[in-house]
């Protein structure tokens, strides 16, 4: 399994933050927005992750991640010419997936759930053809929306649909077999210009298979595109942080847990930022 974290886009509804800087590399809490996606694809126990922006901000993602050797991670970079839609990732990453199956995570998302890797493990096991994780929203008519059954079968999904016939969102994680890049290369833009990713969906759903996880009670899915919603992640990871004297998304745990690194190696890394409370953290869990 192959990993892409998508991180384009303009930001424009963060503006005039995003005129200088990706969103994507703009702080929740005490973290930059990019680890809480990266730390998902690795809770998937993926080691292999291309990371698409623009022309702009790749430089900048290589001075923070590397080539992710830090973490026992191979990370690979690719540019995004111009905002062309979410589906394009796959026809960019056409040479890195290489017939894999992938799991696609959008960079400004955050998701958190004390059982969510056992079902990130779950779905990428059961998946044959593609999954697409649901959760319950308020404004649903901002979203992609799905409508299931009773079995939890998927009967439609209709992108911002003015009348909504459901309040489950499909959310910015995704996980295809190696047939997602000949569906993207035949997709035709949409009114806005782009390829979207709920046309590959419809695909899957059309040849009946593309499966839902929805999360239910004890998830939590924050999209972070805007000022409000920003704020309101880091609100949420302060809490949780501060209750549990736990770090959300520290990639460097997470490579150690996972067995990408050895205890000598966290170390190593701890030592690298010991003048301040992240590394401080790194080195007690090495201990």
């Amino acid at each position: 399994m192959k990993g892409i974290i998508l991180a384009g886009g303009k930001g424009t509804r963060l503006f005039p933050i995003t005129k200088i800087i990706s969103k994507h590399l703009l702080p929740i809490y005490n973290k930059p927005m990019i680890y809480y996606s990266l730390s998902i694809l690795m809770l998937a126990n993926i080691k292999e992750i291309l990371l698409i922006s623009d022309e702009d901000n790749i430089k900048l993602y290589q001075n923070l991640l590397g080539d992710g050797s830090h973490l026992g991670l191979t990370i690979e970079y690719a540019e995004q010419r111009a905002p062309n839609g979410i589906a394009e990732a796959f026809i960019i990453a056409e040479k890195f997936i290489n017939g894999d199956n992938v799991t696609l995570i959008l960079g400004d998302n955050i998701f958190f759930g004390h059982t969510f890797p056992s079902l990130l493990e779950e779905a990428s096991n059961d998946n044959v053809g593609g999954t697409v994780f649901g959760y319950h929203v308020n404004n649903p008519n901002q979203f992609g929306v799905v409508e299931i059954n009773s079995c939890g079968e998927i009967l439609s999904i209709t992108e911002k649909p003015q009348n909504p016939n459901s309040n489950i969102a499909v959310t910015g994680l995704y996980i295809y077999d190696n047939d997602v890049v000949n569906i993207a290369k035949n997709l035709k833009p949409s009114k806005r210009g782009e390829l979207e990713i709920t046309d590959i969906n419809k695909h899957y759903l059309s040849q009946k298979r593309l499966k839902i996880k929805v999360l239910g009670r004890g998830f939590a899915w924050l999209d972070t595109g805007t000022p409000e919603s920003l704020l309101e992640a880091s609100l949420f990871v302060e809490t949780l942080e501060k209750r549990q004297s736990l770090k959300i998304a520290c990639i460097e745990e997470i490579a150690f847990n996972k067995g990408f690194i050895s205890k000598q190696q966290l170390k190593k890394l701890a030592n690298n930022h010991i003048d301040n409370e992240y590394g401080s953290y790194l080195k007690r869990i090495s201990q």
